[in-house]
């Protein structure tokens, strides 16, 4: 894109400001911000501020029915034989979401590389692929990962992978690829610039996951390999099985094109997104949705009827996620802490949230599926994410559910 073009694109949008800057910066520079502006979707910007700002719509939510603990070991053996066969076949593959970076523990690089051992080293990426050589040992095959990663991150997450030799696993069924980013601007929807020849951007949110592949050229690995399923899962979870057999074979045994791991609810108030179906489709209802009378609805056996949260591990089927690929995700707006450039040109960290950041988010992806299986598992035994530096879903409550797993840290 030339300066010309760029500058027609701004206008059409309201954001020639960020040509403002332009004689000052280098030739590399203009063509970094040139490039930025040429690939940028600024329409995203007005459209979500205006869905943020529309009336909520209503929808009707209602229960959806979970495959529980006591019908997966009825059923375990013949799961499991299902999922390896798949495994073994070729037909599964994974996906590792970890576009972020360690901020919220105190770190500055990708949050998979902190470490959470106490008298040695173990680090996040690390329980992730010993994780998934429990399957590849039990299966008798690797299974084909694919690491997202983001402009921020993936020089550092690449070379640290190659630095620590892949943790044992065979690095010819790793592949990376970047995660798209989105603008972030002000309350107004005017983007700010994070330097003189770089708008402020950050990455677009876990539903981003499928199109970025795609972009990336691996829809074609996928396809030459025969990859059927993708095991999609966050970086932060220090105990989930990954490519796990038992789940893969339920989903498949009960003929659903997506499933999703699921954990009962601490208690009814917990601040967990839980599975439902919303207008008849398989949905996640947000804590901050779930009013009283949602949380107290019990089904005719006495449980809540809106028991189990979802842990970022979710089952797709490639066809229906192609399928789906063409249509939009909604953007959700995000009021965030964003550093911006002022009027003097000087960078300011401001200390309270000052713009929004946009995203969009997986569950909106699993609502375009016709039918999601719900599968339980224990908590105490898939459930330990590493969100904070301390107190709930933090590095402490991690590392102590990995001891008592049997874990040395």
């Amino acid at each position: 894109m030339n300066y010309n073009e760029a500058e027609k694109k701004l206008k059409k949008y309201g954001q020639d400001h960020v040509l403002k800057y332009y004689d000052q910066i280098n030739d590399d520079e203009k063509k970094a911000l040139l490039d930025q502006i040429g690939s940028a979707d600024f329409s995203v910007i007005e459209s979500s501020i205006e869905a943020m700002e529309a009336p909520a719509k209503e929808h009707k939510i209602s229960p959806i029915e979970a495959l529980k603990l006591p019908e997966i070991g009825d059923s375990m053996d013949k799961y499991k034989n299902i999922g390896l066969d798949a495994i073994k076949a070729g037909k599964v593959g994974a996906v590792l979401l970890a576009g972020g970076m360690g901020t919220r523990l105190g770190a500055e690089g990708p949050k998979g590389v902190f470490n959470i051992g106490k008298t040695r080293e173990v680090y996040i990426f690390q329980r992730i692929i010993e994780n998934m050589l429990d399957v590849v040992k039990e299966a008798g095959c690797f299974i084909h990962l694919f690491v997202m990663t983001s402009d921020k991150n993936d020089e550092e997450t690449r070379n640290f992978f190659e630095a620590h030799q892949y943790f044992g696993y065979d690095k010819g069924f790793v592949s990376f690829f970047k995660q798209d980013m989105a603008l972030a601007t002000d309350v107004n929807g005017k983007v700010y610039m994070s330097s003189k020849y770089h708008i402020a951007d950050s990455p677009n949110g876990n539903g981003g996951w499928f199109l970025s592949l795609k972009k990336s050229g691996l829809l074609d690995v996928i396809h030459n390999e025969g990859i059927e399923w993708l095991n999609c899962f966050a970086v932060d979870n220090v105990l989930q099985r990954i490519a796990d057999p038992v789940f893969i074979g339920a989903v498949i045994d009960h003929g659903d094109k997506c499933g999703s791991k699921v954990v009962r609810k601490a208690d009814p108030d917990e601040k967990v997104g839980v599975m439902c179906l919303k207008d008849g489709h398989p949905s996640v209802i947000e804590y901050y949705e779930m009013t009283p009378k949602l949380r107290d609805t019990r089904t005719s056996d006495g449980e809540y009827a809106y028991n189990f949260g979802v842990i970022l591990n979710y089952l797709f089927d490639v066809q229906s996620l192609e399928e789906i690929a063409s249509s939009r995700l909604p953007w959700h707006v995000v009021n965030k802490k964003i550093p911006y450039l002022d009027e003097n040109g000087d960078l300011i960290s401001p200390e309270e949230p000052n713009g929004y950041k946009y995203e969009t988010l997986i569950l909106d992806m699993v609502e375009m599926f016709d039918s999601c299986l719900p599968f339980e598992v224990v908590r105490e035994k898939e459930f330990a994410p590493v969100k904070n530096k301390t107190g709930v879903d933090s590095v402490e409550s991690a590392q102590k559910l990995l001891e008592e797993n049997g874990y040395t840290l």
